[in-house]
């Protein structure tokens, strides 16, 4: 086999990967299941798949198409060949706005068509909380819903047409036909005429119609996706008088792949909603009191009405993006019910919400009802979508498993079965989480289970197969939007009878006789406690780590990624994570990628040191350690953190190499060139001398290196401290620290802050310490890290308090205190470290706190008009202190602030400087930072925190970029100050 694929291969304008490391990234989708793929093809053509498919056939395997791999169910696990189609067939093909419909190819990002579309007032209607990275193809293989459903409905009712490649190779067109185009349809010898025939004698008979509506869901149920929609096409003509025109795009919808590799999709497009939009967010004192308040609600036709239970809410604790999220909430609620209205007017949807909450006031339903409006709507909507990955955050090997994912009932019915779901988690000494699509009868239900054990693994399919026949008795769908793959696959002869599920295999027997396309779900499924990614009786290594965890061990904290595919957002959709992703738009460079392999290597290695494998590294190695993912990834998932980790241990296997201890030891290295900064400038501003010292440090020869000052901060603290000025002492001590960067490189930046704060009243003073450690933590050389965060918390942690803060000037160096040294020191400095951590404060920060104490005053500084277009330091963004730079530049009369939507600039300290990464280092930032810093007014002031974002700023753009510091020292009223 393996020559066949090398031809194969070489026959494909794409890419075909056979490595164990890339099979090993796609072995995994959202699911609980694992499968190590035959390869993974990267589709450039249809050309390509049709070469695919001859392989698949002639060689007996399989295709396994997928997109963003969000699912959850297992429906992009297998074994054949896993063909991505999302970094080459994602293009808009043709947009009919008088018509209002878009052709686009599967790999098309549901919230970046949006984006496409809102210039032209139109916007496709069905969405998912992955929505930001889900694709269409993926959307219509699993019928995709999301919150507006009890609108828009599903992804089936919105296909018009869908071009596909049949299991023979040939193309067919599939879209709404009259009668007489079905007829003539079924006319002919080839595959496409094969097809209508057959549909045309199975639903043709009477005895079928009478089972498929005897026994598949209630068809109030909006939310079904139960086998082939079979009963869909039933109500369909020429089968059912007076009803719409037979199109197969329903019985493809929701197909999961197995019918048909889709290559185009038409798709319907509805007007953007009205303007006015707001959200009443209804908190209860139990689950059943907000069921039966959902009642109520739909009875005012609400765009959404979603559930987030207190297990969701428990779960915001320590995750810095969704405690801000979380504002709304008042209380202990068991349940909170978010419902949203639209309107033409802020009137009509305060009138509407105000008439709901006094109807469930006098039935007792409800005390508290925050109205959300504007930006604010964003963050609930958030808060509610990020409930999958929250749940992963539960400590221990315990998490809530998506085994009864998605089950849906009428939505009259689902207080009843919600109570009875309950009682039989009960009996087994279980408990669930609830939220999401109360509004559609479809609430996401998943037990707390430990699948490492064999008592969880036996509970996974026990409760299975009772929530089945529970769902069953309700006449409901087992699955609402998530699909059956191959968790449910198992249990469809169960919902829809023996007769129907055969009904089922004979189509796709027609469809795909030589079961090419995605074998083994929804028919002929293997059992559903096959092939999960965690085995019952798997015992987790013990590890020795630098680190610590909180709560896990490093295996653990890998574990928490449950695959939802957050880092697979591009650019447009904003935030950092993950900043090497949105260039190469790869999924090895995904931090998704790099916890698949790390848990995968560390479940199975049998290596002493089970960090030594170069496939970690290779994987590792785009990581930026941007920690974009410390916030925006819902399970929190600390990839710079772990990467650290990993370099140590592999380091300690592999040696140091001469690059990394040379940044690691930056801080000695600048301590002796600060001694001579007139011949060093010399010699790395000079083509050939730099050329020389770069390529021998292994830097990129296009990256120009920082000057060196004249003076260092400490040398000139030290010279105006000898010249004993008679200054005016204020009662407000601060503690500034003199980190590694400022001191050596940005020396004019540290005495401008030095004396910014002085001039508004502050007496500054430099404690003794040491380097921060940043450059030694992001080149794995953590003990020396741990050993200079030990040393700091000892020298600080009874100088520094509440009362005499320690304040930092580049947010990665004074960041350590904050995010890293508590995890770095031994546990009897826990304490002090954590006491020092919460009185370390970014300088942007503490005088945007300072301002709204009213300590500093608007009167400080000029009147003089002025525009910032701001860039964020990652790490500060990580941490949730950006807004507080917003407010401290936005603080002078006239000073308006705007920030660039960017993510992470591209050169994260060290990395823009290394050879092999330059190029993507320029990429990332060509992305947004850089043709939005081009785009300003020369007048316009670029503002940037982080040492590293301005240098990457100046070599990429030209512009000098200043330090908030910088820009509020030339904002003084009264500058008279010697620098």
């Amino acid at each position: 086999m393996k020559d066949k694929l090398e031809q194969l291969a070489k026959s494909l304008e794409g890419v075909l990967h056979t490595d164990e490391l890339t099979r090993v990234l796609y072995a995994t989708d959202a699911s609980a299941y694992s499968e190590m793929p035959l390869a993974v093809a990267i589709p450039r053509t249809e050309a390509d798949l049709k070469s695919l498919i001859a392989f698949a056939k002639q060689q007996q395997t399989s295709l396994i198409p997928r997109t963003a791999g969000t699912s959850l169910a297992g429906q992009v696990v297998g074994s054949g060949i896993v063909v991505d189609v999302s970094k080459h067939l994602n293009q808009v093909l043709e947009l009919n706005t008088n018509e209002r419909w878009v052709r686009v190819q599967p790999g098309v990002v549901r919230d970046e068509l949006n984006l496409f579309l809102k210039s032209h007032g139109l916007f496709f209607g069905p969405e998912t909380s992955t929505a930001n990275r889900a694709m269409i193809g993926g959307m219509v293989g699993n019928n995709s819903c999301g919150s507006n459903s009890v609108v828009y409905r599903s992804t089936r009712e919105h296909t018009l047409e869908i071009k596909a490649l049949l299991s023979d190779g040939s193309e067919a067109r599939f879209g709404a036909l009259s009668f007489d185009q079905f007829i003539e349809k079924c006319q002919g010898e080839n595959l496409e005429a094969a097809l209508y025939r057959s549909i045309r004698a199975q639903l043709g008979d009477y005895g079928n119609q009478q089972e498929i509506r005897k026994e598949f869901p209630k068809t109030s149920i909006e939310r079904r996706n139960t086998g082939y929609a079979l009963d869909l096409l039933l109500d369909s003509s020429p089968f059912t008088a007076g009803t719409e025109d037979f199109n197969f795009c329903k019985i493809l919808c929701g197909s999961e792949g197995t019918l048909a590799f889709i290559t185009e999709i038409k798709l319907n497009l509805e007007q953007l909603p009205p303007p006015e939009t707001g959200l009443l967010c209804v908190h209860f004192n139990s689950i059943e009191e907000a069921l039966k308040a959902n009642l109520i609600a739909l009875k005012y036709h609400p765009y959404a009405v979603e559930l987030i239970d207190h297990y969701i809410l428990e779960c915001v604790a320590g995750n810095l993006e969704q405690e801000v999220n979380s504002f709304f909430v008042k209380g202990n609620p068991a349940a909170i019910l978010v419902i949203e209205f639209s309107a033409n007017t802020h009137a009509q949807v305060l009138e509407t919400c105000k008439q709901l909450e006094e109807e469930m006031h006098l039935l007792g339903l409800g005390y508290h009802f925050p109205m959300v409006f504007g930006q604010d709507i964003k963050k609930v909507w958030s808060l509610r979508k990020a409930g999958l990955g929250l749940l992963s955050n539960l400590p221990g090997d315990e998490k809530a498993v998506p085994v009864i994912e998605d089950t849906a009932v009428d939505v009259n019915d689902l207080p009843a079965y919600i109570s009875e779901f309950n009682q039989i988690l009960k009996k087994h000494g279980l408990h669930s989480v609830h939220y999401a699509h109360a509004g559609s009868g479809e609430l996401h239900l998943r037990p707390i289970l430990n699948l490492k054990t064999q008592e969880g693994n036996r509970m996974f399919r026990v409760i299975a197969e009772e929530i089945a026949d529970l769902v069953k008795k309700y006449k409901g769908s087992l699955s609402g939007e998530h699909g059956d793959g191959r968790l449910r696959g198992e249990f469809i002869e169960r919902m829809i009878g023996i007769k129907n599920y055969q009904l089922l295999r004979e189509l796709k027997e027609t469809w795909d006789p030589h079961h090419i396309f995605n074998p083994g779900k929804i028919v002929d499924t293997p059992p559903m406690d096959t092939m999960l990614r965690y085995k019952a009786g798997q015992t987790s290594p013990v590890f020795k780590t630098v680190f610590k965890y909180q709560g896990h061990n490093i295996l653990q904290h890998a574990e928490q990624c449950n695959g939802s595919g957050d880092c697979r957002k591009s650019h447009l959709m904003g935030g950092t994570m993950c900043p090497s992703y949105m260039a190469s738009r790869n999924e090895k460079d995904t931090t998704r990628a790099r916890a698949n392999v790390l848990r995968t290597f560390l479940t199975g290695s049998l290596k002493n040191n089970p960090f030594d494998h170069p496939e970690i590294k290779e994987v590792m190695d785009l990581c930026l350690s941007c920690k974009g993912c410390k916030s925006e990834c819902p399970s929190n998932v600390d990839m710079a953190k772990l990467k650290a980790e990993f370099l140590q241990h592999y380091q300690d296997a592999n040696g140091v190499p001469f690059r990394s201890w040379l940044i690691a030891n930056y801080g000695l290295i600048s301590r002796f060139t600060a001694l001579i900064p007139h011949l060093y400038n010399f010699v790395m501003s000079g083509r050939m001398t730099s050329s020389i010292i770069k390529k021998i440090a292994g830097f990129a020869v296009k990256r120009s290196m920082p000057e060196l000052p004249p003076l260092t901060l400490k040398a000139w603290v030290n010279q105006r401290s000898s010249q004993k000025r008679d200054l005016h002492i204020s009662q407000k001590k601060v503690y500034l620290f003199c980190d590694e960067f400022t001191n050596y490189q940005d020396a004019e930046i540290g005495i401008k802050a030095f004396l910014l704060l002085e001039k508004l009243g502050y007496e500054v003073k430099i404690p003794n310490h040491k380097e921060s450690g940043r450059a030694s933590i992001s080149k794995g050389l953590l003990r020396k890290a741990k050993a200079l965060a030990q040393y700091n918390v000892a020298s600080l942690s009874d100088t520094i308090t509440a009362d005499t803060p320690l304040i930092g000037i580049e947010p990665s160096a004074i960041l350590t205190f904050r995010d890293e040294y508590p995890d770095l020191v031994e546990d009897c400095q826990l304490a002090d470290a954590t006491k020092l951590a919460g009185n370390t404060y970014l300088i942007d920060e503490f005088l945007a706190a300072e301002m709204k104490a009213e300590r500093i005053l608007k009167s400080q500084f000029s009147l003089e008009k002025k525009t910032i277009r701001l860039h964020g330091h990652c790490q500060q963004k990580a941490l949730g202190l950006l807004s507080a730079t917003e407010f401290a530049l936005g603080f002078p009369e006239g000073y308006e602030v705007r920030t660039i939507p960017s993510g992470c600039c591209g050169m994260a300290g060290s990395f823009g400087y290394e050879k092999e990464h330059y190029d993507l280092s320029m990429q990332i930032g060509e992305l947004v930072l850089f043709p939005e810093v081009r785009k300003q007014e020369a007048e316009v002031i670029i503002a940037a925190p982080g040492t590293s974002c301005r240098h990457q700023i100046k070599d990429g753009t030209g512009r000098k970029a200043a330090h908030t510091v910088e820009i509020l020292f030339n904002a003084l009223s009264d500058p008279d100050l010697v620098l």
